[in-house]
């Protein structure tokens, strides 16, 4: 439950063929007082709810969904597994009618063809009729077991006045089996010849069924990011617990729980290293290849790899806490999302079904009447309009792209909130890139020492991070780092003093030494010209100055920097080739700001904003007709990346930025950024190609069948490729390269 107090569960759906099965069952959930959203994902067979517990209940939804005709299955209890078992259930259920409809439908479309080239009984010593007797008694099988699905869910949409792709097929293929019933039980009625079209109607449910089984494979394999997510996490964590190591549930692990890791294990919830050290293959969660270091106090992840040693941390995040919970649960939701695009498939879904109906009605009477047919032409090709124009495809070119592209994305570490954001990166225009951490280090670092008296640069050294090891200040902290680095050892400090907004002093080996900014040195010594020059250099490349003063005598000025990331250059460059304008957004002073700029390669820069106006930048932007895209890390980045059309966070910042942000970039790195540009604009063209086939099937198709120009069962055949054909092409953005 949220702090609004609306709680969104994503829940299985049973009973969805098409684009109208999904709009059905999102005005049933709508219907229930308290639910404030719901989206209905035909790929994922997904319904995500959005309702408020005081007003709305999950059994209410389902019994709303259930009067619908279809079947919202509820949690059992906290497992994953709930939704998986569905699918694969409701698969296995597809295969083997498949098995029987294939078992009864060939021989009796073998022996149908034999007998249009012969008599029947060179072929089959059996009289025409009794002939067809057996092809009834095939053909009933077929038409009322594994068929049983598309008349069951017909009749249930017909019981609330409705229509979708079931009725189109469940009209059709019982209009042939009737026919064929008729003439072969009571010829006399008829009053012509016994002509049965038992094969078209099994056929029909066969190549339907199949088509079917083969786009349940296809997205199943749409699903493989999540099943790999979810699959990295061990069912067990070893705890040690009163000085006894114990080996529990992965559910059962408590927060502050100490767990032991071993080589070669993954780690089973997030926490902190207390004892030991090793690498640990983060790649799962972030895409990054090569392991990171963990030592005492860093931060580890569950379901990440152990490598090389052993150690034991504190569990600082169990259970739904976890950052791989949290990646799943937003790779869940995005891909259960609906993209802006999508708005058009609903609209014609809702009302095609009705519409191809009154077309094969028309084509019915046209040919009885006007084109002067016998009844059975015009009731096949009255069937093939049926069948050529069952929207499934519809109903599955936007989410199996979708599904796909967030999934690829996730592989990268980056993390999409929704389809809506994925499609908004299309159109960004302009990114605007935070400064600290996010094109820079976002620590400070020592870039240059400049003499400015007579000590040699390792007595200065040494003098500075004697006196700067005492502080905590990030700068004090860069400058000690950088002098042990260079085998410079701080001696001991007397007398120490920091001075809040100018520097620190102390006593170093009989010396009286101070490290600060100009307005320090005012107090303790004069600023000389060399001095002056140096800070002025360090000026123009974006370096603030720390003078080390000895006695009263400047004798260094240190520059110190928070360096650009070394993949911020190539990242840059990447955008530019995409022609987007860049902005670098920072709170420092212009020189800095443009010295950073210039390294970083980026043109424009907004220098000297204050952390609340960051917001106000982007609106400005905004106001000139950009759209804009915000790249930041800080709880101070969160108002601007709220306010961005889409807003980027880097992993490692808060979780009130990312929580704000459209696109999580799980890893450290810019270059992530145009992948995601990249990932959107193939993903949005691979919808539109979507599109385009199964519009295309069904433009090119009822015409034909109208005219009386395709077969019902080559129209079966072609409706069931479409859908095929439209999750497949999805498919493909799995092997897209970026």
């Amino acid at each position: 439950m949220n702090s609004s107090g609306i709680e969104t569960k994503t829940l299985p759906v049973e009973g969805m063929t098409c684009a109208s099965c999904v709009s059905r069952v999102e005005r049933a959930i709508k219907r229930v007082e308290g639910v404030q959203d719901a989206v209905v994902n035909l790929a994922s067979e997904q319904a995500r709810v959005s309702y408020s517990k005081q007003l709305a209940s999950l059994e209410k939804v389902a019994a709303s969904v259930a009067q619908a005709g279809y079947k919202l299955i509820l949690p059992t209890d906290v497992s994953r597994a709930v939704p998986e078992d569905h699918i694969e259930i409701a698969y296995q259920k597809l295969q083997r009618d498949v098995w029987v409809a294939l078992v009864f439908s060939v021989p009796l479309m073998v022996a149908n063809m034999l007998t249009m080239f012969a008599s029947t009984s060179v072929f089959i010593p059996l009289a025409e009729d009794d002939l067809n007797r057996l092809f009834l008694i095939a053909a009933s099988v077929v038409v009322f077991v594994p068929g049983r699905r598309f008349y069951v869910s017909a009749w249930n949409s017909a019981k609330h006045f409705s229509a979708d792709m079931n009725t189109l097929i469940a009209v059709g293929t019982l209009t042939a089996y009737a026919y064929s019933a008729l003439a072969t039980l009571f010829p006399h009625l008829l009053g012509h010849s016994h002509a049965s079209y038992f094969d078209t109607a099994t056929t029909i449910i066969t190549l339907i069924l199949f088509g079917k089984l083969l786009e349940a494979r296809a997205k199943r394999k749409t699903t493989d990011a999540i099943r790999a997510l979810a699959q990295i996490q061990p069912k067990t964590a070893r705890i040690v617990r009163n000085g006894a190591e114990h080996e529990i549930r992965i559910e059962d692990v408590l927060h502050d729980d100490i767990v032991r890791v071993r080589p070669g294990e993954r780690i089973p919830v997030d926490g902190l290293v207390t004892l030991g050290e090793s690498s640990v293959d983060e790649s799962m969660l972030t895409g990054e290849s090569i392991p990171v270091d963990k030592s005492l106090g860093k931060k580890v992840f569950g379901g990440t790899l152990n490598q090389t040693g052993s150690f034991e941390f504190r569990a600082t995040a169990v259970g739904k806490e976890t950052v791989l919970a949290n990646i799943i649960r937003l790779v869940e939701e995005a891909q259960g999302s609906k993209a802006p695009i999508q708005s058009l498939a609903d609209k014609i879904a809702s009302v095609f079904v009705p519409i191809v109906l009154v077309a094969a009605l028309l084509t019915f009477v046209g040919w009885l009447v006007l084109g002067g047919a016998t009844f059975a032409q015009a009731m096949v090709n009255f069937i093939a309009v049926l069948i050529i124009a069952c929207p499934c495809a519809l109903g599955l070119a936007t989410p199996t792209a979708i599904i796909v592209g967030t999934g690829k994305g996730a592989s990268f570490g980056i993390l999409i909130k929704n389809a809506e954001s994925l499609e908004r990166l299309l159109s960004v225009k302009t990114i605007v890139f935070d400064k600290t951490g996010t094109i820079t280090e976002g620590r400070p670092r020592v870039t240059e020492l400049k003499l400015t008296g007579d000590l040699s640069e390792e007595s200065i050294l040494q003098f500075a991070a004697s006196v700067e090891q005492k502080s905590e200040h990030p700068i004090s902290k860069a400058i000690v780092a950088y002098s042990i680095e260079g085998g410079v050892a701080p001696q001991t400090v007397e007398s120490f003093q920091a001075l809040p907004g100018l520097g620190i002093t102390g006593v170093v080996n009989g010396a009286f030494v101070a490290a600060g900014n100009v307005a320090l040195m005012k107090k303790v010594s004069s600023l000389n010209h060399r001095a002056e020059e140096a800070a002025e250099s360090f000026a123009q490349t974006g370096n603030a100055s720390v003078f080390v003063s000895v006695n009263g005598k400047i004798v260094g000025v240190i520059g110190v920097a928070d360096t650009i990331q070394e993949t911020s250059r190539e990242a840059v460059q990447s955008l530019k080739s995409m022609n987007l304008n860049l902005v670098l957004l920072t709170g420092d002073t212009k020189a800095t700001a443009d010295a950073i700029a210039r390294q970083a390669g980026i043109d424009r820069v907004i220098a000297e904003v204050l952390p609340g106006q960051k917001s106000a930048a982007i609106l400005s932007l905004q106001a000139e007709g950009l759209v804009v895209a915000m790249v930041g890390d800080g709880i101070n980045d969160a108002p601007a990346l709220a306010q961005a059309d889409v807003g980027i966070a880097m992993g490692h910042g808060t979780d009130i930025a990312m929580e704000a942000a459209d696109v999580t970039l799980l890893r450290n790195d810019l270059r992530n950024i145009p992948k995601a540009i990249l990932l959107s604009r193939k993903t949005l063209a691979t919808i539109k190609q979507n599109f385009f086939w199964a519009f295309a099937y069904n433009v090119v198709g009822i015409p034909l069948a109208a005219f009386g120009l395709l077969n019902p069962m080559l129209a079966a055949a072609a409706m069931a490729f479409s859908s095929v054909s439209v999750v497949s092409n999805s498919l493909r953005l799995r092997a897209a390269k970026f």
